[in-house]
């Protein structure tokens, strides 16, 4: 009976760890922006889910492509409807291992999360640099990466080629806070 209570403690208590060294957040902000002679056009989604699990050092985020908002609403139902097929493609994904996690403190400190990005169906793998600070028990990362569109297999109409950038900005922030079940 005593060996049952230590396997259920030694249960309970690697639970009650691995739950401790998860963060999330489901307002986590992403933005992208398409620079060109022609029009410039940027989006906002604060929507989005991320999640680190210090743990494992690693993190995901899902992206609802639903949630972008853009000034125009034109240019909001030409993205979902002819851009990233939004109905087909409703999420674009992230998963990846921060490869080195064990450096960030309370100090911002420059990291590299290497993982999948998945967006219109085609998975490609990255190295996303970011700046990452732990504060408050929270770990908040930003920054921002460059995609071309093309290797997601966004066909652009020529009618419309030059207003949108082959390659765009994307940037975001995520206030990971402690996960409570």
């Amino acid at each position: 009976m005593k060996n049952l209570y230590i396997v259920c403690f030694c249960f309970l208590a690697v639970c009650l760890t691995n739950a401790q060294e998860r963060y999330l957040t489901k307002s986590g902000e992403i933005t992208f922006f398409s620079e060109s002679p022609l029009e410039n056009i940027a989006a906002k989604n604060s929507q989005v889910l991320s999640i680190v699990d210090a743990g494992k050092k690693q993190m995901a985020i899902s992206i609802l492509m639903k949630s972008f908002m853009f000034e125009k609403a034109l240019m909001q139902e030409h993205f979902n409807e002819n851009y990233v097929e939004s109905d087909k493609y409703p999420k674009a994904t992230f998963r990846g291992a921060i490869l080195n996690f064990d450096t960030i403190t309370d100090k911002e400190t420059k990291v590299e999360v290497k993982g999948k990005l998945t967006i219109h169906g085609i998975t490609k793998e990255m190295v996303i640099k970011a700046l990452a600070v732990k504060k408050d028990n929270a770990i908040v990362m930003q920054g921002d990466f460059f995609i071309t569109l093309s290797d997601f297999n966004v066909d652009i109409p020529s009618v419309v080629e030059k207003n949108i950038a082959k390659e765009i900005k994307v940037s975001f922030n995520f206030n990971h806070q402690p996960f409570k079940k």
